[in-house]
């Protein structure tokens, strides 16, 4: 999706920002509802519960650890979300999405359905909880246009809500003199160890692939250090290989220490560990950089 500003208008309706939350780009005729499962009730009063909508059910952590999602679509929001109350238990939040000009038919629902799976499952971001997701459904090509035009809307209104349910960790260009760059990557070296990643908005995310010491040194040993990298273990981030741990997948870290220690398996200041192909720190490409430039 292309990368521009925005505006965003978030309406709370009850004024409670943890509660029901209407999002929108004023320009644009896509609305998404935020709603606890708690409030199902009152969302039920409103007219767009009676619209064709899509809808995602946000939950508890899978066993992989990642947050689960349901997507699904229906010629009644509202009528759907009563039944998913009844039969599903993990959800605690649904984002409906649905046309302010109530022109969104099945027709589009069905295609957004499917094509919001796809990007999900490609994000890899949460666990789906869809099982089979199909095969496209049959859409004629002015609709499939209108479908990526709300679809690129909704998707920027979820994440703003707090799901980024389709941003993919990493590879999203940075933008430099206002043009886009791909973003620099770090390396993090030891024995049996060879990570590589990059420096995000939201942390420090370790590619897929990379390599990550199995043994503890002493020193942290019946730590939190330790219970922390055999987490890893135990959701299926680290799987062994031979003699190392490998990333089954790209994954994201709050701080650039806890990626390293993730890595090395020994306490660790990731702004000093993780280096450029040239040997620069993190420490220098990005907090001194910033200080040298103000």
């Amino acid at each position: 999706m292309p990368i521009r500003p925005q505006t965003i208008q978030i309406y709370l309706p009850a004024g409670d920002p943890r509660g029901m939350r209407v999002a929108e780009i004023t320009t644009r005729i896509v609305r998404v509802i935020e709603v606890p499962r708690s409030q199902l009730a009152d969302f039920l009063k409103m007219p767009e519960a009676q619209q064709v909508g899509v809808y995602f059910l946000i939950g508890e952590l899978s066993e992989a650890g990642l947050p689960r999602v349901y997507i699904g679509q229906s010629g009644s929001v509202g009528s759907r979300l009563v039944q998913h109350n009844q039969s599903k238990d993990f959800w605690n939040r649904a984002l409906v999405v649905i046309s302010l000009t109530n022109s969104m038919t099945q027709t589009h629902a069905l295609f957004l359905e499917w094509f919001a799976i796809q990007q999900a499952a490609q994000a890899g971001r949460y666990n789906l909880e869809n099982g089979n997701t199909g095969s496209q459904p049959y859409t004629p090509a002015p609709l499939q246009a209108d479908c990526h035009e709300i679809f690129e809307t909704a998707a920027t209104l979820v994440a703003t809500l707090g799901q980024p349910i389709f941003e993919p960790l990493t590879g999203l260009p940075q933008q430099v003199d206002g043009k886009p760059q791909a973003p620099e990557l770090f390396y993090c070296k030891g024995p049996q160890a060879n990570g590589v990643g990059e420096y995000t908005s939201e942390g420090f995310v370790v590619h897929k692939g990379s390599t990550a010491r199995i043994g503890n040194v002493a020193s942290i040993q019946g730590t939190s250090q330790e219970r922390f990298r055999q987490q890893l273990v135990t959701d299926g981030v680290l799987a062994q290989n031979g003699d190392t741990y490998v990333f089954t997948r790209d994954h994201l870290f709050t701080s650039p220490s806890m990626a390293a220690i993730a890595v090395m398996g020994r306490s660790a200041n990731g702004w000093l560990e993780w280096k450029t192909e040239q040997g620069q720190t993190l420490d220098g490409a990005i907090r001194q950089a910033l200080t040298s430039s103000t």
